[in-house]
């Protein structure tokens, strides 16, 4: 029975992972759960799963989760410490799926303990990717991507011979706006640009999916799970969500990994892994669906995949700029406080005010990332007085 833990299990991602260990009781002894505000929710997963541990990083919310928990015997923990704390315990797998800078020390201190990651925290490796990669090495923790793009590279790279890769593929849905015009993403509302055509995701990804900040950041990420430069891996607007990422091999070999649009089946993968897992999510129809689209990304409309490649080549701190910029511009404009269009142009102003910054440690990281906050904030005040 290998013991896990759930870093973020309140969200999507976490409780899709809850629902795959519901399914395998017998194979799985959860040692922690940590949400975020949700206590009910958070009280249901571990009485369900009898987690040793269930942490919120709400500290305000402890009293309400010790109430709902008690008589139980699963201890109660709240606020960062507990958080960070609760990640650091020894596990054979743990499910990093707190989003945002939030969940770079938690991420860390899971990769201290030398097991396997899965990683859906996309900022742990586009901030702090070198600090990451170097604690997982030092660690001997090994890392399993969760994004269901990553995850399908991963898949498609099943015999290892990365040295014989051209190139990867990561697929776009293309979001709310794919054949929107730039005068009705200027008009966009929250409302709209959440209402993703594919995925069920939570309100950030969502926004970051109309974006295409979303795929930007998958961009940087994919070069340092698999260690390759910005030019060989490409985008694709792929509307349908079946084929989630492709592999070109050198001898002109492309393999592709499809699936369901449930971020199950990548999760069951991670979870399972170097083995699978039976799961109930549907089973791919590709006669459904009959013509699969494929079509490069609009520049122009979509500037995020440019800040993004910017970013990665500039390295040092500059992802780490732009991921902070964008969270404080979606927060701007899911308030209502910036237009649709305003979240590129305000993450590109950050990065030109901040410039080429170095970044070697999570200090420095997280230095940047705050600076990057307050500059965006700034900005923000600024257009709205």
């Amino acid at each position: 029975m290998r013991t896990v833990t759930v870093l973020g299990s309140t969200g999507s991602i976490g409780c899709s992972t809850v629902d795959l260990l519901e399914q395998a009781r017998d194979q799985y002894r959860v040692r922690a759960l940590v949400g975020g505000t949700n206590a009910t929710r958070l009280a249901e997963q571990a009485r369900s799963l009898k987690a040793e541990l269930a942490v919120l990083a709400d500290e305000s919310a402890e009293a309400e989760l010790r109430t709902l928990l008690a008589g139980t015997g699963i201890e109660v923990a709240g606020g960062r410490q507990a958080v960070i704390d609760a990640a650091a315990l020894p596990a054979d797998w743990t499910m990093a799926a707190i989003t945002g800078a939030a969940g770079l020390e938690p991420t860390l201190a899971s990769v201290r303990n030398g097991g396997s990651i899965a990683l859906a925290n996309k900022e742990a490796l586009v901030c702090a990717g070198d600090v990451m990669l170097r604690a997982v090495q030092e660690a001997g923790a090994t890392l399993l991507p969760v994004d269901s793009e990553h995850n399908a590279v991963f898949q498609a790279m099943a015999d290892r011979q990365a040295d014989q890769v051209a190139k990867i593929i990561l697929t776009a849905s293309g979001g709310p706006f794919r054949n929107a015009s730039l005068e009705a993403m200027r008009a966009a509302t929250p409302a709209q640009a959440l209402k993703h055509p594919t995925w069920s995701m939570g309100a950030k990804i969502s926004i970051d999916s109309a974006t295409m900040f979303n795929k930007g950041l998958e961009v940087i990420e994919a070069a340092r799970i698999f260690g390759l430069t910005e030019d060989r891996i490409d985008v694709l607007v792929h509307p349908q969500s079946v084929v989630h990422g492709l592999v070109q091999y050198t001898d002109g070999s492309l393999i592709a990994q499809m699936g369901s649009a449930d971020m199950r089946i990548p999760i069951a993968h991670a979870l399972a892994w170097p083995r699978r897992m039976a799961t109930t999510s549907s089973q791919l129809d590709l006669a459904a669906f009959g013509t699969l689209e494929f079509t490069a990304p609009d520049m122009v409309r979509f500037p995020a995949l440019r800040l993004a490649r910017q970013a990665l080549r500039d390295g040092g701190a500059a992802p780490a700029i732009l991921s902070a910029a964008n969270e404080i511009a979606v927060e701007a404009f899911l308030k209502e406080q910036i237009g649709f269009l305003d979240i590129a142009r305000l993450v590109e102003d950050v990065m030109t005010a901040l410039g080429a910054q170095t970044a070697d440690t999570l200090d420095a990281v997280l230095h940047w990332d705050a600076q990057a906050r307050r500059v965006a904030r700034e900005q923000i005040s600024t257009c709205v007085a």
